[in-house]
């Protein structure tokens, strides 16, 4: 829905994902089953965490300097006002594995602090 101009390729595979659960799940109808999809924002996972320490490391700065400086500077809106922890993410699977979730099936749910401005 907003997708950067130097990120096209990222957002056709969330958009493909989105389309692939929303087709799954009515494969599910009568069923327990729930398939859904999870649209997490900028998350300091593996691969951001050593990109954020290669510019520490070339830069000569504090890491907890850079990641402040990439999020202001790439999601000044992020609610959190810093990268969303993967545990964060997590315990949206944790919920959409559930029982609890019988009734949330086809959905695009979102774990990114805001950055999206959609309704």
């Amino acid at each position: 829905m907003n997708v950067p101009e130097h990120m096209i390729h990222y957002g056709m595979t969330k958009a493909a994902m989105s389309a692939l659960s929303n087709g799954l799940s009515k494969l599910t109808k009568g069923t327990s089953v729930t398939v859904n999809t999870i649209l997490g924002g900028p998350t300091y996972s593996d691969g951001v965490a050593g990109t954020v320490q290669h510019i520490a490391g070339l830069q000569n700065q504090d890491i907890e300097d850079v990641k402040e400086v990439i999020i202001r500077q790439s999601n000044p809106h992020i609610l959190l006002q810093r990268f969303i922890d993967p545990d964060e993410i997590a315990n949206l699977a944790v919920y959409l594995s559930s029982p609890l979730s019988v009734a949330t099936n086809g959905a695009s749910l979102r774990a990114d602090s805001g950055v999206l401005k959609v309704i």
